[in-house]
């Protein structure tokens, strides 16, 4: 079960292509200039079974990739790692937003890092208004990674995502 913001079943903004973006209710990390701060409390959300949001991704046949958002995913890791698995075994690509690091979540909790093993993409760190860009795609400051997340697991640290349909900036 996982708590939710919301669901977005026709979002460009948050990764490649049509996406369904699910985003987490609650964050610990409350940053300055937030787009969402109504998904700061960890309470107020909608419950919502795993199986559940898939069947709403799935609902969506221009769907082909699935991005978590919040508040924080990985403060409900455990929910999100169950999500994660059941949409990559279903054909998506998983993304995900997370105010940690890459780094952080390397040395976080097991839900955690089994939450990172779902993803191929992890866009990292917070946001930091001083290096806010409309500039970028997908990230909403400099100091945001969008990361490969089986090749960064597979070698220790941050490898960073190169491909164009991920990196094209405007």
């Amino acid at each position: 079960m996982i708590e939710l913001a919301g669901i977005s079943g026709d979002s460009i903004v948050d990764g490649p292509g049509i996406r369904t973006t699910v985003f987490a209710q609650g964050c610990p990390h409350r940053c300055p200039g937030c787009h969402n701060p109504e998904t700061w409390p960890f309470s107020g959300g909608t419950p919502m079974e795993e199986e559940r949001i898939l069947e709403i991704v799935r609902s969506n046949p221009l769907c082909r990739g699935v991005t978590f958002s919040g508040g924080e995913p990985f403060a409900q890791a455990e929910g999100f790692a169950r999500l994660g698995r059941m949409l990559k075994e279903a054909g998506y690509e998983v993304a995900s937003y997370s105010g940690y690091t890459f780094e952080q979540l390397l040395r976080g909790t097991p839900a955690q890092k089994a939450l990172l093993e779902t993803l191929d993409v992890l866009i990292d760190g917070p946001f930091l208004q001083a290096e806010r860009s409309l500039e970028l795609n997908f990230r909403g400051s400099r100091n945001q990674r969008i990361l490969r997340v089986p090749q960064s697991l597979a070698e220790g640290r941050a490898v960073a995502e190169t491909s164009a349909r991920w990196l094209a900036e405007y």
